[in-house]
């Protein structure tokens, strides 16, 4: 298994030295891809960036998967993939015969059929050599949901998924290779040097698309809790309502969490924070947390771009019992709870805030736990997965 090695330098050594005859050359992901707002897209972008970074030897391309035809923004984007229309895979396809490797990320709501079974058609036709990204591996899945995961496998030199929970679920119970099933960490960017913004009370920050599963719900209680301490936290939740979200029932789910802090008599103490941030307001907003709190309701959540930006960032956590959290916190940069468990909540966000070293402590142990998990290493262990993909294919 290919481990994401901590320099930039001896990590393309190595690779050059393990492959010195598979360059490659051309690499095309598909996924998701800005300006469509989701953590999906934003993940694709930056994979692409980080595989590129410092190197004219790597050339990335992009075919971007979208719910309805748009105009492209971006030049690196060579087709669209237009989910339930057959001619616009058929192009994606084409576009992407020159490509020596393909990326696809997976996620059962990015495509279009029942579970996103298109997939399966989109992989069938594709003479391209494939490398899968995961970003769910269900604990129980349906049978068309396990139907869907275990073609994808079959069809993919590789599986990457970020993290071991996930690689230990596919090879136990998808029957997935071990050889067969990478880890590659989701990546983060530091966010330590710039300045911290002057905030009056404790913040506490979820950020995100909003929607419901998200748990915020459960964290407004949390916060509840804590208002007649002094001086008394306030909890910001940044981002927009998803958008599938918003086409499906408007702005119900954030209309509730309203309620819910009038019912509370919260509404001062918690700010709905849903304006357009570019990234750097949106890391400025991460630097003046205290904490970040990560209330979700899925015990199955593998990757959270939110909680390895947390850690690049410095900051304590607090999070629900899934899998990504239980990983990355193991080593007391934050504080695991159950789900819905509102005592729980408030009382490991009160330890954070108002016990003397323990935030210091969380958060020197937070950039401990993000030193591998930087794009630049991330980019490398991804280069060094697709060399290997390449060469077998080349000399298999």
């Amino acid at each position: 298994m290919l481990e994401v090695q901590h320099t930039r330098e001896s990590s393309d050594k190595r690779v050059r030295a393990r492959y010195p005859s598979s360059r490659v050359r051309s690499v095309a992901m598909v996924g998701t891809y800005p300006p469509t707002e989701c953590g999906l897209a934003t993940f694709t972008q930056n994979v692409a960036r980080a595989i590129a970074m410092d190197s004219a030897d790597w050339r990335v391309s992009v075919v971007r998967v979208l719910d309805a035809p748009e105009v492209e923004v971006h030049d690196e984007v060579i087709a669209h993939w237009v989910g339930g229309d057959p001619v616009s895979m058929r192009r994606a396809l084409a576009a992407l015969s020159s490509a020596e490797v393909v990326v696809l990320q997976h996620e059962y709501g990015l495509f279009a059929g029942r579970d996103g079974a298109e997939v399966l058609d989109f992989v069938d036709l594709l003479s391209t050599p494939l490398v899968v990204v995961l970003h769910s591996v269900l604990a129980k899945p349906s049978r068309h949901q396990r139907e869907i995961l275990e073609r994808l496998i079959r069809a993919s030199s590789m599986v990457v998924v970020q993290s071991e929970h996930a690689r230990s679920r596919l090879i136990k119970d998808y029957g997935a290779r071990a050889q067969s099933v990478a880890v590659i960490a989701h990546g983060a960017s530091a966010n330590v040097d710039g300045e911290r913004p002057e905030v009056e009370h404790p913040r506490i920050l979820t950020w995100g698309l909003i929607g419901p599963g998200k748990g915020i719900e459960h964290a407004i209680a949390a916060v509840a809790r804590l208002a007649g301490r002094d001086p008394a936290p306030t909890y910001v939740v940044a981002g927009a309502t998803h958008p599938k979200v918003l086409a499906a029932e408007g702005e119900r789910y954030r209309r509730g969490l309203e309620a819910t802090c009038a019912r509370l008599g919260v509404t001062r103490e918690v700010l709905f924070d849903q304006g357009y941030r570019d990234w750097e307001s949106l890391r400025a907003l991460v630097r003046s947390a205290d904490v970040v709190l990560l209330p979700y309701d899925s015990r199955e959540q593998e990757s959270s771009g939110v909680l390895v930006e947390a850690l690049a960032s410095g900051k304590p956590v607090v999070a629900t019992r899934f899998p990504h959290a239980v990983e990355l916190l193991s080593d007391g940069a934050g504080i695991i709870v159950e789900q819905g468990d509102v005592a729980a909540m408030s009382a490991a966000l009160a330890r954070v805030l108002y016990e003397p070293g323990v935030a210091e402590e969380m958060g020197r142990r937070a950039l401990r736990a993000s030193s591998s998990l930087l794009w630049p290493q991330v980019g490398l262990a991804y280069r060094a997965l697709l060399s290997r993909v390449v060469s077998a294919n080349r000399w298999g």
